[in-house]
């Protein structure tokens, strides 16, 4: 289970967070309307584990210039591209995956996303929101059930505090993790670090996982 904390922009926050040694990714966006906006130069600190760029409706260039600038690992594309968009970054940005994000509301959105399994390495499934990015609020996961593709997913949206017996009663064969954010949050794009550490402890215990605890 791949547990991604994202909308990191805090050095020292980045720095706390990961000495929990619990967070496998830490995520960044690079959307100028998100209050979480990390900017076009790195933090004064990066994590080593990871990186995640969250990108909405990019250009290749703006992508492939930001890869090696902040030592991205992961493109997650949040907007409305297209795949042959999607093919066109996992052909012309090295060495990085791709991860496709769907605002899921029925079956529909789950087929849709079938279109992509041959362009992209991973989905992430979210909330519907009138914009671009997270709500805080959940979605049915129980749509999820219908989804019969090849490709591994996040889930995401709004996944907080009191979501540990939702997570521990979901299943599903191609959930490989759940992306973290603004339900841990003291203020935008700043992680309650204690609060984040007691849930993560929990959901690996809920799922009997084992925590390589810092």
């Amino acid at each position: 289970m791949t547990f991604k904390i994202c909308g990191m922009r805090d050095p020292e926050n980045i720095r706390a967070l990961e000495a929990t040694g619990l967070v496998d990714w830490m995520g960044f966006i690079f959307y100028g309307k998100s209050p979480r906006f990390v900017g076009s130069e790195p933090p004064a600190y990066l994590p080593a584990c990871p990186k995640v760029g969250v990108f909405v409706n990019p250009t290749v260039d703006y992508v492939r210039t930001m890869v090696p600038r902040f030592g991205l690992r992961l493109v997650q594309l949040h907007g409305n591209e297209s795949p042959e968009f999607c093919k066109e970054v996992s052909e012309q940005v090295p060495d990085v995956c791709v991860i496709k994000a769907f605002s899921i509301s029925s079956e529909a959105d789950l087929e849709k996303a079938l279109e992509y399994e041959s362009v992209v390495d991973g989905f992430l499934f979210d909330t519907p929101t009138p914009g671009y990015g997270g709500s805080g609020k959940n979605f049915d996961w129980k749509l999820i059930e219908g989804y019969h593709g090849h490709i591994p997913f996040l889930l995401s949206g709004g996944i907080g505090p009191d979501s540990l017996d939702a997570l521990s009663k979901f299943s599903h064969p191609l959930w490989y993790g759940i992306d973290l954010n603004s339900c841990f949050e003291t203020a935008p794009a700043m992680k309650d670090v204690e609060a984040l550490k007691e849930f993560l402890l929990a959901v690996r215990e809920k799922l009997g996982l084992v925590a390589d605890v810092r």
